[in-house]
């Protein structure tokens, strides 16, 4: 059982992903995605790591949040044109 409270540092190592700070920023700058591309469907996540996001996101548990957190990111420089998918 998980008993840390989620946070996007954890999320990233759940992934296998750099989960430091500079990584976190590194990877939100350089996976920028379009509105018409639902977090889950981008092109840079392996099953695993997608079928992970898709199962919490779901589950609406705490990891809920922070996918929440990283869709909201991941979809900055497009947020004026509308709303994000997940």
């Amino acid at each position: 059982m998980f008993d840390q409270q989620p946070t996007l540092e954890l999320f990233f190592d759940q992934l296998g992903l750099d989960s430091s700070e500079q990584g976190i920023e590194q990877f939100i700058e350089t996976h920028q995605l379009t509105m018409d591309i639902p977090l889950h469907e981008a092109a840079f996540w392996t099953k695993s790591q997608r079928d992970f996001i898709i199962s919490h996101w779901k589950k609406d548990d705490e990891w809920a949040i922070v996918v929440d957190v990283l869709n909201e990111q991941l979809h900055t420089e497009h947020k004026l044109s509308g709303s994000c998918k997940i």
